[in-house]
């Protein structure tokens, strides 16, 4: 047995020599850029959110598990590597004991002859392997040879992918051998419980006792042995994710990545624009070297399942954005200028001239790491982080990018700088008068029935005021969105909520500036809308649109803007579960709500718009297959409202097809961009008689107005 010893503790010196050389390279690389101090911060401040998140995403598994045949299998697959961790104690005990006794019967203390883990141990590898059959059929069966881009797996390393599922095989393989010898020799621990190993004990016994006693040694060597093997290609491959998942995990942003976009830092700092020494060169991501090490931990920590990939709008409507490819393109061209980046001034003299070629390759460019196309083809809808298994933030690297771009290279799409244009000079995208805000509320009061007065705030909030109306640029200045407005504020009035508006005061939250990547543009619009708010004396606010819901609840308190914010659908249920709104004439329609990226996803808001369509009596309510966190997006996200949509499909155009298959008489949202997106594809399916001329796309606020009142619904 001493040989056995040996060998085994040579193999495995080797073994942990090369994989922590590896890691100490990963280290270095990561390190190259900027600090992110915010995320240690928030790990330190919040411990038990933190073990929390632990035990739900890496032991529970809770996002691998939406997808059940896949997550079921990764479950049992992540699991047996926790628990063969006790199977590999109990091998280099034999190994060392068989060293030093001549018998190989080690055991771990007090639990190591309990023939429950034996059993546990046993039954998780036999699972494992179940899963790999699973993995073998999914990946078989979603193979890029046969689906092309819509398979999940299309530009993912699939060499490594099968090399990997091969590794484990071999340790479950490996692991039954020796425990079977074992069981034969009278060294297995356990007397019962380990059925497996008892099994493949019943077909080694007639090989005879010299013989099991060669394939117990032989056995043990090669499951230490494939374990070592598998550590070196683990630290070598996409499966690094095993060990950097729950640093990922630990370091992302709470409760997800999605919601807030991330303030602008350098060197660890959040940028002050009004800095004098502000090096504006270094403003976002212009090459690979700028990425945090949070950033590098994303490249490290994507396993390349593709789940982003299926789920992205882009890339379902023939764009070439696709998020993994994203972040895979990246953490390529990371390792291939790595000799640089992590020599020293001396060292890179000395490089190799391939290396010294690929740093004059952009991040972003036509000929760079990046095309332009898949950075601008993002709509920040959110799908990407929502599905990724190791909460990667995609948006985060994108926003990043396009910032440098916007405000460095000042390249962007050209519609894009009509819009940013506006919003410097008139405070919304669409270059309209700030006195045209208050044409709604004209036309309110000017009615015939039942005019309507809203409060304009002059200077400060009407005492007697519980919300401000946060009307947004969509709302007051864009015709469709408009009906939203007046419905909402009119539900307001009959429910006796006070409220008050700003009017010409209002000025664009800043959302597509800063979703463009304009990033000063945000910063400059949002300094002065906190300012008149804090003026007003502002505390609640009620905004229709989810940007500007998302940008005030979530983004204005990184610029010390914070207020009790709510979108009108989670006002109106509220209203309508309080009695103060009653539904009550029947709208006998099949109607299908189309969710919101920024409302949903972004804020988590799925069920009040649904709750306040089932109180309508009449609706025949009925899903999309995309929808709730797994809805597709409208198109207009990211700034994309104001872009023109030049290649693939029109993501507008994917969304009205899906909805059509549901044979709807409306279509219901909660959001302008979406009232407007969907509206303009609904009206081109009319114009080529694929739709209804009677379907009309409409806010969950026109629905209950109209069933309060009794009134036909104005339609967007």
């Amino acid at each position: 047995m001493l040989w056995v010893a040996i060998i085994g503790l040579v193999m495995t010196a080797v073994a942990v020599a090369l994989a922590a050389r590896r890691v100490l390279f990963l280290y270095k690389l990561a390190t190259v850029g900027p600090p992110a101090p915010e995320r240690v911060e928030y790990a330190k401040n919040n411990v038990g959110d933190e073990i929390k998140a632990q035990l739900v995403e890496v032991f529970g598994q809770k996002k691998l598990l939406k997808w059940t045949a896949s997550g079921t299998a990764h479950f049992f697959v992540m699991w047996a590597f926790f628990i063969l961790a006790t199977v590999y104690l109990e091998a280099y005990g034999a190994l060392i004991q068989g060293a030093v006794t001549g018998t190989p019967d080690f055991h771990i203390p007090l639990v190591g002859t309990w023939a429950v883990l034996g059993f546990l141990q046993d039954f998780i590898a036999v699972a494992a392997l179940v899963g790999l059959i699973a993995f073998a059929v999914i990946r078989v069966k979603n193979s890029p040879k046969k689906l092309g881009r819509k398979s999940r797996f299309s530009g993912s390393h699939l060499g490594g992918a099968w090399l990997v599922l091969f590794m484990i095989f071999n340790v479950i393989w490996t692991m039954f051998l020796f425990r079977g010898a074992a069981f034969n020799t009278g060294n297995l621990p356990y007397a019962s419980g380990a059925f497996a190993s008892e099994a493949t004990a019943a077909v080694l016994r007639p090989l005879g006792e010299t013989a099991n006693e060669a394939l117990e040694h032989v056995g043990l060597l090669l499951h230490i042995g494939v374990m070592l093997v598998f550590l070196v290609i683990v630290v070598n491959s996409k499966h690094l994710h095993i060990f950097t998942a729950p640093l990922n995990v630990m370091f992302s942003r709470r409760p997800d990545g999605n919601g807030p976009a991330q303030p602008m830092r350098i060197d660890g700092k959040v940028v002050d624009f009004e800095d004098e020494d502000l090096d504006g060169d270094r403003l976002g991501r212009g090459k690979i070297e700028d990425t945090t090490w949070k950033g590098f931990l994303d490249f490290y920590t994507c396993t390349e399942c593709g789940r982003c990939q299926s789920q992205c709008p882009a890339w379902n409507t023939d764009k070439p954005l696709s998020p993994k490819m994203l972040i895979l393109d990246q953490r390529d061209h990371a390792f291939k200028v790595a000799p640089y980046l992590t020599a020293t001034q001396e060292q890179r003299a000395d490089l190799h001239e391939d290396v010294l070629a690929l740093l004059e390759k952009p991040l972003v460019g036509e000929d760079g790491v990046i095309h332009p196309d898949v950075l601008w083809s993002c709509t920040n809808c959110g799908a990407c982080v929502e599905q990724c298994p190791v909460d990667i933030e995609h948006i985060d690297h994108i926003l990043d990018m396009r910032r440098y771009q916007v405000m460095v290279e000042s390249n962007f799409p050209s519609e894009a700088g009509v819009m940013v244009k506006n919003l410097e000079n008139k405070g919304n995208p669409w270059g309209m008068s700030e006195m045209k805000r208050a044409d709604w509320i004209e036309e309110l009061a000017g009615r015939d029935e039942d005019p309507i007065e809203v409060q304009l705030v002059d200077e400060k909030m009407p005492d007697d005021t519980e919300y401000l109306f946060w009307v947004g640029c969509a709302g007051a200045l864009e015709d469709r969105a408009k009906k939203t407005t007046k419905a909402v504020a009119e539900l307001l009035h009959v429910a006796g909520v006070k409220f008050a508006v700003l009017g010409p005061m209002e000025a664009c939250t800043g959302d597509p500036a800063r979703r463009l990547g304009m990033e000063f543009l945000f910063d400059m619009l949002a300094k002065q809308n906190i300012e008149t708010l804090n003026e007003a004396g502002v505390k609640k606010i009620v905004a229709t649109c989810p940007h500007c819901f998302n940008t005030l609840a979530n983004e204005y308190p990184q610029l010390g803007g914070t207020y009790e914010v709510v979108h009108h659908t989670q006002l109106l249920a509220k209203l309508v579960d309080e009695g103060r709104l009653v539904p009550v004439t029947p709208i006998e329609e099949k109607i299908t709500y189309h969710d919101p990226c920024f409302l949903g996803r972004h804020n988590k808001v799925y069920s009040q718009p649904r709750d306040i369509m089932a109180k309508v009596p009449g609706v025949q309510a009925q899903e999309m297959h995309r929808h709730k966190e797994r809805g597709f997006c409208c198109g207009a996200g990211g700034a994309r409202m104001w872009m023109e949509e030049r290649l693939g499909k029109r993501i507008n155009t994917e969304r009205v097809d899906e909805a059509l298959t549901t044979d709807p008489d409306t279509i219901s949202t909660a959001c302008p961009f979406c009232l407007v997106m969907l509206g303009d594809s609904i009206n081109e399916k009319k114009n080529a008689g694929e739709a209804k001329e009677t379907l009309e796309v409409v806010d969950v606020s026109q629905l209950l107005i109209k069933s309060i009142k009794g009134q036909p619904v104005e339609a967007s």
